[in-house]
């Protein structure tokens, strides 16, 4: 396991840039939830979701640092408060160390040696090396061996599965009792296609939990191994039943990609749904720098093809970030005319159809180069973030020119959000993969005329240039994605991932008013 050693101690200068750098983050109480609706057997259900979901806060220590009581024992608190909230002495939005003692955050994360060459990695002969839930560690002689996630973390594992048979003891939910028994043998095994199945299958619950290994973008080096997490959540009756409609639009939706025909041959899987929540708990991964607002699982494509997939919508956590980021960012940014018309329903929609969007395109390249993820690497989830977001946008506009959104007045309203979110977005930086998928589409964009800076600072925007770029663009990613062209991604990025002089005099501004980068999360269990 790595571990390298912690400096605890910082000179006055030090503690205030870091403190500085924690206070980028807005804290975000989330209240104890209205449970009147909940049964007593369910409430006991919640509170063994939420201690299932400590223990994948462990798992992912281990995989993103290391020894959680490194950064716990550490006695400068400014130190101590970003590196939980970093979950470890790296910076997230651009890998740097803030603690003495550490160089730049390990491409790998901690899923493989930090001494591993690309040349020793390429010469195991174990098909388990590129599977999402080994890691790769050395023997007692120095060479390479595949670790499941299930051995090396069978501790932690077991009481999850301990807390999960508990609560599907007491269920009075058949489908969820099937969903926890089927995740108990997944986490056993690193068989997820069972429980995902089950987790789509499971739809008369106002409760739900995620937990797992998920997330692939903590593994700069290859793109390929997941990341433990858990979301406790409680869903909103009223907007599930009202975004839950667009479910069985996936179809219309695929054949409507503004790309090739011969890319279009995806069938959407027929159980798909779209859940809004909201989050009452979560760890790991989802705990972890920058928070998600939406989620669109399972990943497995087989699983895709053949049920769907559940798009989970994080309302309270949309609500906060459009109230503390989009919305202040946008007031800087954009024109008097554009700043007039950001909306909390906009963006919530924009969101919405994003994660849809994540549902559509392709999922196996179309020149037997396998999966899309496998064959993009390291650059699959920029592409795929990148696409989810220009394609969300058209879809939204192609909903509300068909009137199909309630709470929309105008197409301008959707689109200067979405611009309000791309430049505030960007403060991700283009180290990390999802920061590039924001400066990359926000590159794009700029370049064919969709917005343009003016002199006072304030951007115009071109409501038909945007649009049209943003199909353009989607037609690139998913011909990209399609063939698997590593190589065209390479120097695509090369061109558009750089943060532009344009965006890095916004940053003056938004560093002036002083708004956040991003929020974190104090949960009242």
């Amino acid at each position: 396991m790595m571990l390298l050693p912690l400096v605890v101690s910082c000179n006055t200068g030090s503690k205030s840039a870091v403190q500085k750098k924690a206070d980028e983050y807005a804290l975000v109480k989330i209240a104890a939830p209205d449970l009147s609706g909940i049964t007593d057997n369910g409430k006991e259900v919640l509170n063994l979701y939420k201690f299932a979901a400590d223990q994948a806060d462990s798992i992912y220590w281990m995989q993103s640092f290391g020894d959680k009581k490194a950064i716990e024992s550490l006695t400068d608190e400014d130190l101590k408060e970003f590196a939980l909230i970093n979950y470890g002495p790296w910076n997230r939005v651009d890998g740097e160390p803030f603690i003495e003692g550490y160089g730049h955050e390990p491409a790998g994360a901690n899923f493989y040696p930090a001494d591993m060459t690309s040349a020793e990695f390429d010469a195991l002969e174990d098909p388990a090396k590129s599977s999402p839930y080994t890691l790769i560690r050395r023997t007692p002689e120095g060479a390479l061996e595949t670790v499941w996630f299930h051995d090396a973390y069978k501790h932690n594992i077991d009481k999850i599965c301990n807390y999960l048979i508990a609560a599907a003891d007491i269920t009075i939910k058949e489908s969820v009792r099937n969903y926890l028994l089927s995740k108990v043998d997944a986490l056993r095994t690193d068989n997820y296609y069972d429980s995902d199945c089950a987790w789509l299958d499971m739809t008369d619950s106002k409760m739900d939990l995620i937990i797992g290994p998920n997330e692939i973008n903590d593994d700069h080096l290859y793109g390929m191994k997941r990341s433990y997490e858990a979301y406790v959540l409680l869903k909103d009756i009223k907007r599930t039943e009202l975004v839950n409609t667009f479910a069985d639009m996936l179809p219309d939706f695929q054949k409507a990609l503004p790309c090739e025909d011969q890319y279009k041959t995806f069938v959407p899987g027929k159980d798909s749904d779209i859940y809004t929540y909201d989050a009452i708990y979560c760890s790991g991964h989802a705990n972890a720098g920058i928070k998600l607002m939406a989620l669109n699982l399972p990943y497995d494509p087989k699983v895709q093809a053949e049920k769907g997939t559940r798009t989970a919508l994080l309302h309270n956590v949309i609500v906060e970030k459009f109230n503390r980021l989009v919305s202040p960012v946008g007031m800087v940014v954009l024109s008097a005319d554009d700043q007039a018309t950001l909306d909390a329903e906009s963006f919530y929609w924009n969101v919405v159809f994003r994660e849809i969007a994540h549902a559509l395109g392709v999922k196996q390249t179309v020149n037997g180069k396998g999966p899309v993820y496998e064959a993009m690497g390291n650059k699959n989830l920029t592409w795929e973030d990148a696409k989810a977001n220009v394609l969300g946008l058209y879809l939204v506009c192609k909903m509300i020119d068909e009137h199909k959104l309630p709470g929309i007045n105008s197409k301008a309203s959707a689109i200067n959000t979405f611009v309000a979110n791309l430049i505030r977005s960007q403060r991700f930086g283009a180290e990390s993969l999802l920061g590039r998928a924001y400066v990359m589409v926000f590159n794009y964009l700029y370049e064919q005329g969709a917005f343009k800076r003016g002199d006072s600072g304030k951007y115009s925007i071109d409501q038909q240039k945007l649009l049209d770029a943003a199909a353009e663009l989607t037609g690139i990613i998913i011909r990209t994605q399609a063939t698997g062209d590593y190589e065209f991604a390479e120097q695509f990025e090369q061109k558009y991932c750089s943060l532009s002089d344009a965006f890095k005099a916004d940053l003056v501004n938004i560093r002036l008013e002083n708004i956040p980068i991003d929020i974190k999360f104090e949960f009242q269990k």
